[in-house]
């Protein structure tokens, strides 16, 4: 098993940034892909940004050089680096980790499919105001 915990959401104005973290623990030798996924209220959760264990980053076009993913293997830390936010990113972000598929170009070709994820934290919110 693997648990995943979320950090560092919270509310800023449009224009500003924010990093969330997500601490996992467990058996985290067994997951090869990362990613960060958002739902917005009403809408279904969508995909932002992935990661590989070889380090290949893929990104949703609406956040795509806005947006770093990042992490940090010596402290099984997964990033979300936002900025020049928008207040259509607003919703709850959360962290979510693979052990069935290996990379990060195959999450986006499977156009970002929940079911390739075993695990998942249980969110933070980020609130952007105009």
């Amino acid at each position: 098993q693997v648990q995943l915990v979320e950090s560092g959401g919270g509310s800023v104005q449009a224009g500003g940034s924010l990093r969330l973290s997500c601490a996992a623990s467990g058996y985290t030798y067994s997951t090869h892909v990362m990613a960060w996924f958002r739902q917005a209220p009403g809408k279904e959760r969508e995909g932002v940004a992935v990661i590989d264990s070889d380090g290949t980053t893929r990104y949703a076009a609406s956040v795509n050089g806005r947006f770093t993913i990042s992490q940090d293997n010596a402290k099984n830390t997964l990033y979300l680096q936002m900025n020049s936010l928008k207040p259509e990113d607003t919703a709850m972000y959360y962290c979510a980790a693979s052990s069935r598929v290996h990379t990060a170009t195959w999450i986006v070709l499977e156009g970002w499919d929940l079911a390739d994820f075993d695990y998942w934290g249980q969110g933070t919110q980020v609130t952007v105001s105009s």
